[in-house]
């Protein structure tokens, strides 16, 4: 594009909608094959007896993932058991991820409330994540550099423009027309990148946001899927597809990649919530036929809620008192079905066949 200069702030970044054709024959194909990835995923949530049961396990995995793009690395046991534990972690980039986690449930319970994606639900989420008072980005000097150190992208500078540039965004996520709500997602998220509207913390933003509007536009009721995860393993390709939207204008094989994603992503999905609701039909019948009088089906979901459990999840649960329920998870464990740990004062009990299956897929 003639006037792009990687070196220089991108205060003409074209606003939305872009002129280029975007319905082309291969985006469309792909845009069915890709919605309806969505619409099976989307079944199996719908028809699950408690479809909120995994949603703790599964924004954790996002969090994970969405973290680790931005080098932030932490285990998956290390993750699970902080979030169970009493006990504080401070290793950093755990207590980034639950951050994550956090910053994605606030912005779910707030389109509940208001369906609406605005730069100050932008701002709400990476103050979430960040843990801070950010705002719009003020300060000017910010570029995105490569591994060597150079200049791949400079996003525009200035508050005015950076919020002139967030209104129109907001005005064409929230807009009723007759574009595709999967290529319009494509859009988003190239748009929100390319504004670069925070000092930090704009991937995971914009990856929250993704998930928000897919919520919004009720293509996933449950935002169940782990987006971040695709990026991860093809995280040049990422990088590269945007960098040839900014430089050539090449919004079809953007569309195409985002659109590839959401269908590999549903699907893995949905194959991993088959292993993991297999899983709990086959422990739970190993319960009830090995412990029958313990057995019921509200301690089996408590199990699997997340892979660490403790004695207080089943007395809130109102499963016994806390001699009792202490007695269930010991005999869990000696039956083999739980492993204990004791971390800081109390004793946590890991499912570890849920874990093998996560760790696994």
């Amino acid at each position: 594009m003639t006037n792009y200069n990687r070196n220089t702030p991108y205060n003409d970044l074209p606003l939305l909608p872009p002129k280029a054709t975007l319905e082309t024959t291969k985006i469309l194909r792909k845009t069915i094959e890709a919605s309806r990835a969505l619409a099976q995923l989307n079944g199996m949530l719908t028809n699950l007896p408690n479809p909120t049961l995994f949603l703790d396990t599964i924004h954790l995995k996002e969090a994970k993932a969405s973290s680790e793009i931005e080098n932030i690395i932490t285990t998956n046991d290390d993750l699970y058991k902080s979030i169970v534990a009493d006990k504080r972690f401070d290793n950093p980039a755990t207590k980034e991820v639950i951050g994550y986690k956090e910053a994605l449930w606030n912005a779910l319970r707030a389109i509940e409330k208001r369906p609406f994606i605005s730069t100050n639900l932008c701002i709400d989420i990476v103050q979430s994540i960040k843990k801070n008072t950010s705002g719009i980005r003020a300060t000017p000097g910010t570029a995105l550099k490569n591994e060597k150190g150079e200049t791949i992208y400079t996003p525009p500078t200035g508050e005015i423009i950076i919020r002139e540039k967030l209104a129109n965004l907001e005005t064409f996520i929230n807009a009723k027309n007759t574009l595709d709500p999967l290529i319009k997602m494509a859009l988003m998220h190239y748009q929100f990148e390319a504004i670069h509207p925070f000092s930090d913390g704009n991937g995971r933003t914009g990856r929250i946001l993704l998930l928000l509007y897919l919520k919004l536009e009720n293509l996933l009721d449950t935002p169940a899927i782990y987006l971040s995860e695709y990026i991860i393993k093809n995280k040049t390709n990422y990088y590269r597809k945007l960098q040839e939207v900014t430089e050539n204008d090449n919004w079809e094989d953007w569309i195409l990649y985002m659109l590839e994603m959401v269908e590999y992503t549903a699907n893995k999905g949905l194959q991993r919530l088959n292993d993991v609701t297999n899983l709990m039909d086959v422990m739970g019948g190993e319960i009830r036929e090995n412990l029958p009088k313990l057995y019921t089906k509200e301690l089996v979901e408590i199990l699997f809620r997340l892979p660490y459990t403790k004695r207080q999840f089943l007395i809130d649960a109102k499963l016994g008192t806390p001699k009792t329920v202490g007695n269930y998870l010991k005999a869990l464990e000696k039956a083999g079905f739980l492993v204990s740990e004791k971390v800081g004062k109390e004793r946590l009990y890991l499912n570890h066949r849920l874990m093998a299956v996560l760790d696994a897929s």
